[in-house]
């Protein structure tokens, strides 16, 4: 795929996975992973939520380096910068959006799951949790949806005390539907880059 094509669909993946985010923030939901981690230190601290998100992702780009390759590490981690950045910016130019629970958390799990399938099955990821799952899904071959559900699941337990039963069980439902989206997601993106990269290099020694 044409490289221009595949930035801008993880732009596309990174500004509604945002969007979700932001929704979830603005109605006293979270989500699992990274994403949830940074949420809750935003509730707990005067650090925002981009900066936290940035912070919080980069041990686990040591796993990635060392087991899902330098390209993929690369790309992943300006796709980390970019909804860092993008979500700060939602912050300014967004008022907070108040909604309805559980259509905030239908609405965010469908932005969420649909963004982050842009992104991965454009070479990318989110960092974290999901590079754990990328990584879990190539050495087991254990579906990274699963993986993702279970994991976030878990950190949204952790949050109970900042949201409330009610809340958490809302926002294990949006981890639900955006796994569900992820989970159909059938290339790697890890081959995808490699592919891209050996025929860059097929192109280069041709010319």
């Amino acid at each position: 795929m044409n490289i221009t094509k595949k930035l801008i669909l993880v732009l596309v993946g990174l500004v509604l996975t945002s969007l979700g985010i932001k929704l979830l923030s603005d109605n006293n939901l979270t989500f699992g992973g990274t994403a949830g981690i940074a949420t809750i230190l935003s509730y707990l601290t005067t650090f925002s939520w981009g900066s936290l998100f940035f912070v919080v992702n980069l041990p686990f780009f040591i796993i990635s380096i060392q087991e899902l390759g330098k390209w993929f590490t690369i790309s992943s981690l300006l796709s980390i910068t970019g909804i860092s950045l993008i979500r700060e910016w939602f912050d300014i130019i967004i008022p907070v959006f108040e909604i309805n629970a559980i259509i905030a958390a239908i609405i965010a799990g469908l932005l969420i799951g649909i963004g982050v399938t842009f992104v991965l099955n454009n070479g990318s990821s989110l960092g974290g949790i999901h590079i754990l799952g990328l990584y879990i899904d190539k050495k087991f071959g254990i579906n990274r949806g699963l993986v993702l559900f279970v994991c976030d699941s878990i950190i949204i337990l952790f949050a109970l005390a900042l949201v409330g039963w009610e809340r958490a069980i809302l926002s294990i439902f949006c981890i639900f539907v955006a796994s569900t989206i992820i989970g159909r997601y059938k290339k790697s993106p890890i081959k995808e880059m490699d592919r891209d990269q050996e025929e860059s290099i097929e192109n280069s020694h041709a010319s």
